[in-house]
């Protein structure tokens, strides 16, 4: 992710029309969008909203200001990327026929892929995980040729804390 682009996790009521209308706020103001995912939270009453946003098209606090006009939204939280874990997946059919299959196969095992269809000349792969990793396992595979490629928009959540709390130490006799 380049420093250009912003992850937002926009909290919206689950409601029909809600995605329509935040894309279209994007349109209007001709904010551009790197990256949108949307699902069902925790809570039925509520998605989330991931959109990587690309800064140099809009000032990130005029496109949270915008978001926030929205009466559907609820919460919009910035999540840096040393604070945050981020995700994709990737769908990718690729050239392979007998002579680089296992080649295929093993740049597949290397980047934790799984092989979800088989051809006589093409493999299906998935492969998850952090955007950069995602990037790296499809240049590779650009040299085999891909037939047809498919990625997620990415998603994300803010890191735990792992700070530890003290534990109080207990004194007592044992009998």
């Amino acid at each position: 992710m380049t420093e250009h682009h912003h992850v937002l996790s926009v909290l919206v009521e689950n409601k029909a029309g809600v995605l329509a209308r935040v894309a279209a706020l994007f349109s209007r103001r001709g904010y551009n969008i790197y990256s949108l995912a949307v699902a069902p939270s925790d809570d039925e009453r509520f998605s989330r909203i991931t959109i990587v946003v690309d800064v140099e098209s809009a000032p990130l606090e005029q496109i949270v200001k915008q978001l926030f006009k929205l009466i559907n939204v609820v919460k919009i939280t910035e999540l840096a990327p040393s604070a945050a874990v981020e995700r994709e997946l990737a769908l990718v059919t690729v050239t392979a026929d007998g002579a680089v299959r296992s080649q295929v196969i093993e740049l597949c095992s290397v980047f934790e892929g799984k092989i979800i269809d088989v051809g006589t000349d093409a493999i299906t792969v998935m492969v998850a995980g952090e955007p950069a990793k995602l990037d790296d396992f499809e240049q590779l595979m650009r040299a085999y040729g891909i037939v047809d490629l498919q990625r997620t928009g990415r998603v994300a959540l803010a890191k735990l804390d792992r700070t530890t709390q003290k534990l109080r130490s207990v004194t007592g006799k044992v009998s």
